[in-house]
């Protein structure tokens, strides 16, 4: 069964349903390259058109661009009608070197200094600034964003301590006041999956590398207790931050960065397979994830109108079950992952 882009599955325990098929928005704060005004405008009316319902964005994509673009477009369209996800545990400031302002690792952005606070008076600021960015009242849900060792080092238990203390009970108050329906945590690594992401109560996780068409690593472990804990599980980088999409070439990207030899072999084999079945690898990374029983929805990005409208043709084709098959006969992935039926 191939499923709807307004397909809706409940998130965790929460009042919350989601659409399986969401935007991604940081590539709207300039991820790799800058983007037109108009190309960003014409990015979304193509989700729009498309029947894409569901949006996550976040203060720091774009030191707060991809919000004021997204909020921007979303001011015209009924509020009842869309999906709308942002990120705590940033604020923005004005920096105090005007001179000598860094972007990185944004192509472009706005020119705002990022603070991290995941105190209560941190997420409520994070919250208000980012209602007043995109020029909305509310949002659906938050999303606790960053909180592990490759931001923050050494520094990590101090804000983990910060969250459990203190951050926690601004989203739960929140939550309580329906001001959102539910809360959750950005995730980055398999670890952090399985380590932070269980120290504090959420109605759910999203995931950027963990679980891809790539990568299985956590499917008994952190995936598993999601499971077992109720929680779903949204999946941020289908693509794995863009190998699954453009294929293996020369400057395909893995994990944010370029990708690895060992990475472009595997997807070098995957590519063969699709081959052998005539299935599209955008189609089988795009479709894979959803089959997990934890997972509620996916949310890839696009540069321009056009990435968006493949996306949503590669998300409509049927994938033969010989083709998931052949892909655990290879050892190309877990034996024991789901797959679409």
């Amino acid at each position: 069964m191939v499923l709807s882009v307004s397909t809706r599955r409940r998130v965790g325990r929460s009042s919350l349903e989601l659409t399986v098929f969401g935007l991604g928005t940081a590539h709207l704060g300039e991820l790799y390259y800058r983007m037109d005004e108009a190309v960003a405008r014409a990015t979304m009316d193509a989700a729009w058109d498309g029947g894409v319902r569901f949006y996550d964005t976040a203060p720091w994509y774009g030191r707060g661009l991809a919000e004021h673009r997204l909020g921007g477009f979303l001011r015209t369209r009924p509020r009842a009608e869309f999906l709308l996800t942002t990120k705590v545990g940033r604020t923005l400031h004005r920096p105090p070197d005007f001179a000598g302002f860094d972007p990185a690792p944004w192509a472009g952005g706005l020119r705002f200094d990022v603070r991290f606070d995941y105190t209560y008076d941190g997420v409520m600021r994070s919250y208000e600034q980012a209602l007043q960015r995109m020029g909305v009242d509310t949002v659906d849900a938050l999303i606790i964003h960053d909180l592990d060792a490759q931001y923050h080092g050494d520094a990590l238990r101090g804000y983990q301590d910060q969250l459990e203390s203190s951050g926690m009970k601004a989203l739960e108050e929140l939550k309580a006041a329906g001001d959102i329906a539910a809360y959750g945590m950005g995730i980055n690594t398999r670890e952090a999956l399985e380590e932070i992401a269980t120290r504090v109560p959420l109605d759910f996780v999203l995931v950027a590398m963990p679980y891809t068409l790539l990568d299985q690593a956590s499917l008994s472990t952190g995936m598993a207790a999601c499971v077992a804990r109720d929680v779903g599980v949204i999946i941020g980088a289908p693509f794995a931050s863009g190998i699954l999409v453009t294929g293996s070439r020369s400057d395909a990207k893995y994990g944010y960065a370029a990708a690895p030899e060992a990475v472009q072999a595997k997807v070098r084999r995957i590519e063969t397979v699709c081959a052998a079945h005539g299935v599209a690898l955008p189609s089988a990374a795009l479709q894979f994830p959803l089959a997990h029983p934890a997972v509620v929805s996916i949310i890839p990005g696009a540069m321009k109108p056009q990435e968006v409208e493949q996306n949503l043709a590669s998300f409509a084709v049927p994938i033969p079950a010989a083709f998931w098959a052949e892909l655990k006969a290879e050892g190309l992935i877990d034996p024991e992952a789901p797959v679409p039926a």
